[in-house]
């Protein structure tokens, strides 16, 4: 039996992580006490049938426990929207949200995109829970994308010549 590995250092697993360039998401469900939201750049699709994206949420979050069974929504900012993300990452002031009326949950007003969800199943992550939703409305806007990668936010632009598909 091969000799069991020693697990990566959490701040050598941060930095190898933090080089992977993601688009930048503030997932929103209705609370007790009002709409919440919080930053997370975990996000992806699973399934087209049936229609599944994932987010990770860290068990420390506040949010953790309130997110797990109720309804959210995926807010996929654009270029112009960083100050929505540094604000529901806990950064005081930096942007009062502007909420709209989704279909079963609240959302930001003018998102790039937005994919809101019912939840379908949990699953461990270590120090995270894996939520999928099954994606029960959505929909998107032209522009460039917010995104993030080194620890610091960026734009991703949209293309402008035309749309080449992996598969």
């Amino acid at each position: 039996m091969p000799e069991a590995l020693a697990p990566p250092n959490p701040g050598t697993l941060r930095a190898c992580m933090s080089r992977f360039a993601t688009g930048v998401t503030v997932v929103t469900y209705e609370a007790d006490d009002g709409p919440r939201g919080a930053t997370m750049n975990s996000f992806t699709s699973v399934s087209a049938e049936p229609p599944l994206v994932l987010i990770s949420v860290a068990r420390r979050a506040r949010c953790h426990d309130q997110l797990l069974d109720r309804p959210f929504c995926v807010n996929i900012l654009g270029a112009e929207q960083e100050a929505v993300a540094r604000q529901f990452a806990g950064a005081q002031g930096a942007a009062e949200p502007r909420w709209v009326d989704g279909a079963r949950v609240p959302r930001l007003a003018h998102p790039l995109a937005w994919v809101e969800c019912e939840p379908w199943r949990t699953h461990d992550g270590g120090d995270h829970t894996l939520v999928l939703g099954r994606v029960t409305d959505l929909g998107h806007r032209d522009g460039d994308a917010l995104t993030y990668a080194w620890s610091r936010f960026g734009t991703a632009a949209e293309a402008t010549d035309g749309i080449e598909h992996l598969i």
